[in-house]
């Protein structure tokens, strides 16, 4: 019996490891993460099994560097190449984007790596924001370099929650192929979409507990303190997908720029739906005034643990960091890994047909 070639991936701006460990799970060898976030090391290093954790900002990478540190061969049918930068300055969100103008080129150094290997497969994912600016995000001189290098591309946008994550979020996609002629694209699950009750709740090993909860295990179940107005809000708002509409004209509990108002910011201070898919998972989910991340039941928001499994990592996914603030940002900055899984198994089925 012929044995299977192995498919391997480098992945650039890993963070702490959704997408590899997605990858991992589908069965691709992950040979290394790179990020600029020193932070992320041990948590990356801690769930990537056997992958290289090479601290770099990639405008001061080079190609031979990366190349002969992980010992990779042009042209090399059984590599991918996965590009998943910070996406903030292209995301609709209207935020201050003067902190992340820098990220806008990192699709344009990424594909300084892709031209120099041409590996055998390309991913990219990011925000839709990518897709709607393609020309000044690189994404059209992207496209066209693969196209002419003989890779079919698929991109478009996708919702995660197609692909068995239990959330609504929607992020651009590409996969770019050159060891067939086949556009190759995520493979979504049949069946209902996973829910919040599917994986919260005391059924499924989360205890009761109160806003401020401390919890300095590996299990992180930790809880942000709520100051005692946002208590009485939250006590107001009606369990399982209430919203701060329950208080609008309350001239005491009320926010000042939301009172009276009905038909806007309708899910900040609300509740998750148990019987629905979460809200997208942001960096700031601890916070009930940045979204709809009040527990469907309890009165607080959400935990860390729990927005971790919202972003579909297993349970016992381990975290270094130290604070609530910057766990959250690796947890909502991540690509969810069952995602990641379902890209990984459809390369892996389009390469393993080829063989």
């Amino acid at each position: 019996m012929t044995k299977l070639p192995k498919l391997k991936a480098v992945d650039f701006f890993c963070s702490g490891g959704g997408m590899s460990f997605g990858m991992q799970e589908a069965g691709i060898k992950i040979l290394a993460g790179i990020d600029f976030d020193i932070s992320c090391k041990e948590t990356y290093e801690s769930n990537i099994t056997g992958a290289d954790f090479i601290h770099a900002d990639v405008f001061d990478l080079s190609e031979d560097y990366l190349t002969q540190r992980l010992s990779l061969k042009k042209n090399d049918d059984e590599l991918v190449l996965i590009g998943c930068s910070p996406c903030q300055f292209w995301s609709i969100i209207q935020t201050d984007k003067s902190k992340s103008s820098k990220s806008k080129n990192l699709l344009k150094e990424f594909r300084r790596f892709v031209e120099h290997l041409n590996p055998g497969y390309v991913v990219v994912e990011n925000v839709p924001g990518v897709l709607r600016k393609k020309r000044a995000s690189g994404l059209s001189g992207f496209v066209r370099l693969l196209k002419a290098n003989g890779y079919k591309v698929h991109f478009d946008v996708h919702e995660v929650s197609e692909y068995g994550v239990p959330q609504h979020r929607r992020r651009f996609t590409l996969i770019a192929n050159r060891v067939t002629p086949i556009e190759v694209a995520p493979i979504p699950l049949s069946g209902n979409k996973v829910t919040v009750r599917d994986v919260l709740g005391e059924h499924n090993g989360f205890p009761k507990v109160p806003q401020g909860h401390k919890d300095d295990t590996p299990f992180l179940h930790r809880v942000a303190g709520l100051e005692k107005i946002n208590l009485e809000r939250l006590a107001m708002t009606p369990k399982d997908g209430g919203t701060r509409l329950a208080y609008v004209d309350n001239e005491e509990l009320a926010p000042k720029c939301h009172k009276g108002k009905k038909d806007s910011f309708k899910d900040i201070y609300g509740r998750m739906w148990w019987d629905r898919p979460a809200p997208t998972i942001t960096t700031k989910f601890f916070s009930l005034s940045n979204g709809r991340f009040g527990h469907p039941e309890e009165d607080r928001a959400i935990s860390l643990r729990e927005g971790a499994i919202l972003q579909s990592f297993p349970i016992d996914y381990v975290f270094k960091t130290n604070s609530i603030a910057n766990t959250a940002r690796m947890i909502g900055n991540a690509v969810p890994p069952k995602y990641a899984t379902a890209i990984g198994k459809a390369i892996i089925e389009n390469h393993y047909n080829a063989v």
